[in-house]
């Protein structure tokens, strides 16, 4: 996601009765199973989002109460997972991403287990780089440009729709991006943009972004919510930048949480700048808790948890039985060909990659 995964659940669902990561609260009671405190927890990025009525059905199918611990961006979050891993913060970790899940493998992150859930994944059973169930795919989604439909309309200028229109004077001074040294939507659009462009162009790619007066921050929260002239975060901090690196499920969630909802989203995706992105989920090594962290990643890959999803993370779901909610499929955007890379790709160049946008942007 997310999403997604997400404008995010976070910011968007707050007085809407969302259960999200800081509103989560710790518990300690006794239960019908007896035995005390039979508590989870699960560490995931800031957009993680749930509604209550779903924690209460895990909480009497299972007899564990949850804990989420918030850690920032998801890039942050695995990063702060990885230094912990001798005493992890919980049990479970939610939101690696299909551009961060090697670095999470070759570090031992987490201990083997297939969901009793998986055979109902769309996807295939295993994700590429681990043939040992050491983590549960979980969501589906995009990272795209978003583009604040108001903006393009008043000045009368066509919003972009690929990479590279993104480097076009038009667009000058537009763009917010996040650093994907420190956010996963950042590294999604750079791995997009090195799949677009090839491993030898995307440098001057780059070049051409920053000359184009391209703004970069550290997470998609600071990038979306306060930069972007299209979300109702942005509007109320003054953001001036009308392009900002998303998700294709941002425009819905802008359009569902507006009172009262529009005929379309206030908000649009350049179709052609997106990366498919997916999200795990795994048992943590050295858990606390490994019986209830297996419990809970079974409750992930079941309907119930991912028909959820949607409407709070702005993420796909992969249950095959899933059904999106309709005010979901309402406003969703169609991205008929998001661009890919193969995860072995990743892994062998990642670093690097980062390494060197780095010394192009940053510095």
């Amino acid at each position: 996601m997310s999403t997604t995964k997400k404008a995010t659940a976070a910011a968007l669902a707050a007085g809407l009765g969302l259960v999200t990561l800081t509103a989560c609260a710790e518990s300690g009671t006794d239960d019908a199973h007896g035995g005390g405190a039979k508590t989870v927890t699960l560490v995931s990025h800031s957009s993680f989002a749930v509604s209550k009525e779903v924690w209460e059905e895990f909480e009497k199918e299972s007899g564990y109460r949850v804990k989420v611990l918030e850690d920032g961006d998801a890039g942050v979050a695995v990063n702060k997972a990885i230094l912990t891993k001798g005493n992890p913060q919980g049990d479970v970790f939610f939101g690696i991403d299909n551009t961060l899940l090697s670095r999470g493998l070759d570090n031992d992150l987490f201990e083997a287990y297939e969901a009793s859930g998986a055979d109902s994944v769309l996807l295939a059973k295993r994700p590429l780089l681990d043939k040992q169930d050491r983590v549960t795919l979980v969501d589906t989604g995009e990272v795209c440009v978003n583009y604040d439909k108001k903006y393009f309309a008043e000045k009368g200028i066509d919003p972009p729709q690929t990479f590279d229109d993104l480097v076009e004077p038009a667009y000058e001074d537009l763009l917010v991006v996040e650093n994907p040294a420190t956010s996963s939507p950042g590294l999604g659009f750079l791995m997009g943009t090195v799949a677009q462009q090839g491993g030898d162009r995307w440098p001057d790619y780059w070049k051409k972004l920053k000359d184009n007066g391209v703004k970069v921050v550290d997470g998609w929260d600071q990038a979306y919510n306060e930069e972007f002239s299209g979300s109702a975060g942005g509007k109320k901090a003054g953001g001036d930048r009308p392009l900002v690196v998303s998700y294709a499920s941002s425009p819905p969630a802008e359009a569902i949480y507006s009172e009262p909802q529009p005929a379309e989203a206030p908000t649009g995706v350049s179709t052609g700048t997106c990366f498919q992105q997916a999200e795990y989920a795994g048992l943590l090594t050295n858990a606390e808790n490994p019986e209830g962290g297996k419990a809970l990643l079974d409750f992930l890959s079941e309907r119930t948890f991912q028909e959820d999803m949607p409407l709070n993370m702005f993420v796909d779901p992969v249950h095959k039985d899933a059904k999106a909610p309709e005010d979901f499929a309402r406003y969703a955007v169609e991205v008929p060909s998001p661009h890919t890379m193969d995860p072995e790709r990743i892994a062998d160049n990642r670093d690097q990659w980062v390494k060197q946008w780095t010394s192009l942007v940053v510095k």
